[in-house]
Parts: C-alpha cells; structure tokens; sequence
C-alpha cells in the first residue's frame, strides 16, 4: 500500500505543475530550461540529446509553446556545428536537359 501512496502524491504533484504551467507558460518555460541547461551542465553535455528531448516532452504534455527554431547548445562544442569534411560535403548536380 505504501507504494500507491507515493504515487498517488506523485500524481498529485504532477497535476500540480501541469496547472501551473498552463496558466504560466512563460515562467513554466523558463524554469524547465534553466533547469534543463543545469543538468546538461553537470554532465558535461553527455546527454545533451536526451535533455532537450525530454525537455520538449514536457513542454508538449504540459502545454507549454517551444519555439520553431531551438537548437540546444552543446556545452562540448560550445553551441557550433561540427566540421564537414570534403569528401562529406555535397554539391549539387546539375539537372539534366530533356531530349528533343
């Protein structure tokens, strides 16, 4: 019994905070990345992936709006892109003309 307990507490709280951050998007959505940056922090950027994944999870259920555009930064490679090498780098190629 003491196990359903904890949960129906933990449920509680869960709709808790689904009722604020519906009422306060933007401070529910500031929170959840400071919170977010400071996990990916403490893991040196591991998991970056899976912070910003789980973070727009969250956003999503509790209704909260994400930008179209957010890129997380990754702490390791201090928010740039990965070089491309050469060989890797694609052109295009030119259309080829119909026959007459």
């Amino acid at each position: 019994m003491p196990t359903l307990r904890k949960l129906a507490v933990l449920a509680t709280a869960a709709e808790a905070a689904r009722r604020y951050a519906r009422s306060n998007p933007d401070k529910a959505g500031k929170l959840l990345d400071q919170a977010a940056a400071f996990i990916d922090k403490q893991t040196k950027g591991k998991y970056s992936e899976k912070i910003s994944g789980a973070t727009r999870s969250v956003k999503g259920v509790a209704g909260i709006p994400t930008p179209p555009s957010a890129v997380p930064a990754n702490p390791a490679t201090n928010g740039q892109l990965p070089p491309v090498a050469p060989e890797q780098a694609t052109t295009p190629s030119p259309s080829p003309r119909p026959q007459p």
